[in-house]
């Protein structure tokens, strides 16, 4: 029932790592390339040289992004290895479908994405004010949808919960009162 903040600048690649937030991750035998490349086959694609970079990209490190922030990302790389701005959004959908990445709450009228695959199923808090994301686990929360869904006879696939508010920074009351005010 850890709760944190994510804002990873790690660039490890490990794929068995602890997350910045600390929501922690699943071990997996396939690296998310290997993972993307299965997939592709099922639908009968192959795994491109610019889907396997963008793939590296995104799962080398765990924060959440939209396609624009990715498409930023690659474009600062010095190495060459470029990827054109439709295939990163055809690409975006492919490893949503493919169960590795799901949308999180949009932020300004963007999809926010986050890594699906090696990571346990946890939600998030947002803050309405500074925008901030803040993931947490908690398994009563898991066992009472479970619950819920096997009450309905309903087979789920998966859930998303968001709960909207205000951070602990931004509902702190201000430290100094109003100029005006230390005059008396």
């Amino acid at each position: 029932m850890s709760s944190a903040v994510l804002k990873s600048t790690n660039r490890d690649t490990s794929y068995e790592r602890k997350a910045a937030d600390d929501v922690g991750t699943l071990a997996t035998n396939v690296s998310p390339v290997e993972k993307c490349r299965e997939f592709l086959a099922t639908k009968g694609f192959r795994m491109t040289r610019e889907r396997s970079i963008l793939v590296e990209e995104i799962f080398s490190d765990h924060e959440h992004f939209d396609a624009d922030g990715i498409i930023q990302r690659l474009a600062q790389r010095t190495d060459g290895r470029r990827v054109s701005r439709s295939t990163i959004y055809r690409a975006l959908s492919l490893l949503e479908e493919a169960g590795m990445l799901r949308k999180v709450a949009r932020q300004d009228g963007r999809d926010v994405y986050e890594h699906d695959y090696g990571y346990p199923r946890h939600d998030h808090m947002i803050c309405r004010k500074c925008q901030r994301l803040i993931e947490f686990q908690n398994m009563r929360i898991h066992d009472l949808v479970d619950e819920i869904a096997a009450e309905h006879g309903f087979r789920m696939e998966g859930h998303r919960l968001e709960v909207y508010g205000l951070c602990a920074a931004c509902s702190r009351p201000p430290q100094s009162r109003h100029k005006k005010l230390n005059l008396l």
